[in-house]
């Protein structure tokens, strides 16, 4: 492996890279062969290791800035800013949506720029969405539109993901890929979780199952921004002092877009809004979920009923937890049946929290006796709500294994093993799956912008009725997820449908 430090071309590792295009800036690994074995033993490890460990540290703090609206606009409030709960869903909707659009260029940025560069950029640009959180919530003056506008940037958060996974395919082999995205993956999803542990904690107010208390200064939203800028700024040193780029990680705009001709593109884009779509939608609201639904505000400090600020962090937890799993299970049997497998468990644990929903008593008046009557199911609507979680763990770790072994099959099917032409076309593969993804992730995480607003539904008056009927529209839909998984990759196709080109049914995808 030959990695340059200079603006000149080094002609060897040209040739070793396959004429690869020299590079102007310092850190560039010309000769990349992970699928070669030897070569992955001896160099290609120890090197994938050190740029999966700083892409996950980067990956996770944008995961926290991405989701820091999540939990502190339940704390806004209590800051003195008087917002309707449908406000203050549309503030933790908002990054969602930004994020989801912009996770496509952040993809196309990686064999642009390089994977070190962009991951510097991209902790970089954290620092906009911090500085500004700070500014706004110190001032009770600050207008509702400028709170829009600032949530609406920490979706910079949200596109660190579709970079990070797109720079990590390249690093690893096929047979590794799915316990390395998911590895990947899960450092940056546990991202939410912290902070909403965290930032309770660190703004002043009462939190970690009740173990710390509130402050008697009242709460400083600002100090959770001020701590992730400074994070921002270690993360950036962090990839210009330990991460590479690579040389073999080119690809043009366009070569990049053929992907979005690919029917299997959008049709893992539609299960990623059943998974990730989920998982990040449901991270996004349970602060507000909890606090809305079994709490009120008398009497003071901490009022009646559930304190979400104990519990909302767990359900990131759990579902961060299992994407490893998943993407481990997938590696093991395969990324269709563990995907199906999810869905089958999201149908079961979503059903359950719904009949939870359905034995609260409604509590327009916030009448501290019907909290207290209703904080009793409480336990049975977490349990089964880290279920689901849980299950979109494990759907987001196999649907990123499926999305490489789709076009690497397609690829096989075009070769012979052994040949140039099989490690010509294997190569295109790596590169469109990574395009893939970005595509894929930026229209699952859309998920996590419509899940809150389906939670809102500002045309429901009552908030409980408002919520019962989203989660039956999310049953509905794991219910299809389900049914395309197993029609589109898992069913057994009849002799004239194996032949069609881009039948995936039986591949053992």
């Amino acid at each position: 492996m030959t990695m340059t430090s200079h603006s000149r071309s080094n002609p060897r590792s040209d040739a070793a890279a396959g004429s690869v295009p020299a590079r102007r800036t310092g850190r560039w690994i010309e000769d990349w062969r992970p699928e070669e074995e030897a070569f992955w033993e001896e160099t290609g490890r120890p090197v994938a290791r050190r740029n999966l460990l700083w892409s996950i540290f980067a990956e996770h703090l944008g995961f926290s800035v991405w989701l820091i609206w999540s939990v502190s606009s339940a704390f806004l409030v209590a800051q003195g800013f008087s917002f309707t709960p449908q406000q203050l869903f549309v503030l933790v909707a908002l990054p969602n949506l930004v994020g989801s659009l912009l996770r496509l260029p952040y993809t196309f940025a990686v064999p642009r720029f390089g994977g070190r560069n962009w991951t510097m950029v991209s902790a970089a640009l954290l620092l906009v969405p911090t500085l500004l959180f700070a500014w706004a919530v110190q001032d009770p003056g600050t207008p509702y539109w400028a709170f829009c506008l600032i949530a609406a940037t920490a979706g910079l958060g949200g596109g660190n993901f579709a970079s990070s996974m797109a720079n990590i395919n390249f690093f690893y082999p096929a047979a590794k890929k799915g316990a390395a995205l998911g590895l990947n993956a899960a450092g940056g999803n546990l991202g939410v979780s912290l902070i909403q542990l965290f930032l309770p904690v660190i703004v002043g107010g009462a939190g970690i199952f009740g173990l710390v208390k509130a402050s008697e200064g009242g709460i400083h939203l600002e100090r959770a921004a001020w701590v992730y800028a400074g994070l921002a700024v270690v993360a950036t040193f962090a990839a210009w002092r330990w991460m590479d780029n690579l040389a073999t990680a080119t690809s043009r705009p366009r070569e990049q877009m053929q992907v979005v001709r690919k029917p299997h593109t959008w049709i893992m884009a539609f299960l990623y809004i059943g998974t990730f779509g989920s998982f990040i939608g449901y991270s996004a609201a349970m602060p507000l979920l909890i606090k809305l639904t079994f709490w009120v505000p008398e009497p003071t400090p901490l009022g009646t009923g559930i304190y979400f600020a104990y519990f909302a962090f767990l359900g990131a937890l759990v579902g961060s937890a299992t994407r490893p799993l998943g993407g481990w299970l997938a590696d093991r049997f395969g990324g269709a049946r563990v995907t199906l497998a999810a869905f089958g468990a999201m149908i079961v644990s979503t059903l359950a929290v719904l009949w939870t929903l359905t034995r609260l008593t409604p509590n327009p008046t916030a009448d501290p006796a019907i909290a207290t009557d209703n904080q009793s199911w409480f336990p049975f609507f977490l349990g089964f709500f880290l279920y689901v979680f849980a299950a979109t763990g494990i759907g987001n770790g196999s649907t990123y294994k499926m999305i490489p072994a789709i076009w690497r099959t397609e690829a096989e099917r075009t070769s012979e093993a052994g040949t140039p032409a099989r490690s010509a076309v294997l190569l295109l593969a790596t590169k469109q799956a990574s395009a893939a993804i970005g595509v894929i992730g930026a229209v699952g995480a859309i998920g996590g912008f419509l899940i809150p607003i389906a939670f809102s539904s500002p045309w429901v008056e009552d908030p409980l009725s408002a919520t019962k009927g989203a989660f039956v529209a999310f049953t509905a839909f794991y219910a299809v997820c389900a049914l395309v998984t197993w029609a589109v990759y898992l069913r057994r196709p009849s002799a004239a449908a194996a032949a069609r080109p881009g039948t995936m049914a039986g591949a053992g995808i």
